[in-house]
């Protein structure tokens, strides 16, 4: 069960970071395109898990994620000066795939989506005609009409 100190720790902790990450940081590894998603912290409040997506190729996530963990300490200073505690969280950065998944479940929803449309589109095939004896009713000289042969 999470505690509501750990979570409105979090929460100040989230803003703060991401408030780093704008305007602090000015490693060129970190991208632009990097948002906080969430921050996890301990029932100890000990640790600060930072969840951090980016926008991008896996090597851009690489490099983004390989910058924010050298300037940790910098952050971790600034959060320190903002916060009115005895003990900081320990800052960790993670990076969060869950928007990559949610993504991907999107454009598969709507590949799908897409391909149905395009079979609603198309015409049905012709119902099959069973061509048995008595069935060919629309032949003008076909035994079963009655006219003589």
């Amino acid at each position: 069960m999470r505690s509501f100190r750990a979570d409105k720790m979090g929460s100040f902790i989230r803003m703060l970071v991401s408030e780093a990450i704008s305007n602090k940081i000015n490693d060129p590894r970190v991208s632009r395109f990097a948002s906080v998603t969430r921050v996890e912290v301990s029932g100890d409040l000990q640790i600060a898990k930072v969840y951090v997506s980016v926008m991008g190729t896996p090597a851009d996530e690489r490099k983004t994620l390989a910058g924010l963990r050298h300037a940790r300490g910098h952050v971790q200073r600034w959060v320190g000066r903002q916060l009115t505690v005895r003990n900081v969280p320990e800052i960790r950065f993670v990076l969060d795939e869950s928007i990559k998944g949610a993504a991907e479940t999107v454009r598969q929803i709507d590949d799908a989506m897409h391909e149905q449309g395009d079979a609603s589109t198309r015409q049905p095939p012709p119902p099959a005609r069973a061509d048995g004896p008595g069935d060919r009713h629309d032949e003008p000289n076909s035994a079963s009409d009655g006219a003589p042969a």
